[in-house]
């Protein structure tokens, strides 16, 4: 199992790729468009005054990690159009062999089936090139649509977790869920979990 970077996946017109300097208009725009919806479920920093960083230190620290290989941080495109972002991280290696998954998604982009297709593309990646084990989501009990995210591509309910993220200013609790490689058929292209869910939730049926 080799970790390459940069790296792009690709499924029809969706493509997971690393954040580009180009992308910074767009990317900023699309984060001050949906702050509001955004901000219940975005991971807050608990000392303040350290404050967001900029998109010059953003796309430098995803670089140093994804170069490192402890995470594949890439922006979602629709049509080359970015409407959001996943990232894998922590990737641990060893007797772990394993990661966790995060990601956002436009407004305007919502309900279309996006994040289930990005997400079950990435953990493809992750078993099938990378030889991870398991793959983790921790979602916020109030968050209605990530829920359905990993309903969707069959992650294991694991429990709670107490105050376990700082999101949205205060310390949240986090329900757990997990998949391991040995649940996903996995054929020779790699992609069990989106071919599953391309199978159980067709391109023709409303999808979130």
């Amino acid at each position: 199992m080799v970790h390459v970077w940069p790296l792009a996946l690709h499924d029809g017109e969706l493509t997971l790729r690393p954040l580009r300097r180009r992308d910074r208009a767009a990317f900023e725009q699309l984060r001050e468009r949906n702050a509001g919806w955004l901000r219940p479920w975005d991971a807050s920093d608990p000392e303040q005054f350290r404050g967001v960083p900029d998109f010059r230190s953003l796309r430098r620290g995803n670089e140093e990690q994804a170069r490192l290989g402890t995470a594949l941080p890439l922006v979602i495109t629709v049509r080359g159009r970015l409407v959001g972002q996943i990232t894998a991280g922590p990737i641990q290696y060893g007797a772990l062999r394993s990661a966790v998954l995060g990601y956002w998604i436009d407004r305007q982009a919502a309900g279309r089936g996006v994040v289930p297709r990005a997400a079950a593309l990435l953990i493809d990646h992750l078993f099938a090139e990378l030889g991870m084990h398991r793959v983790e989501v921790t979602v916020r009990p109030e968050n209605a649509a990530s829920l359905r995210v990993v309903q969707k591509l069959h992650l294991r309910p694991e429990g709670m977790r107490r105050a376990a993220i700082h999101v949205d200013g205060a310390w949240r609790d986090h329900l757990v869920f997990a998949l391991t490689a040995e649940e996903v058929a996995t054929d020779d292209d790699g992609r069990g979990v989106l071919r599953r869910l391309r199978r159980e939730f067709p391109p023709d049926t409303p999808r979130t």
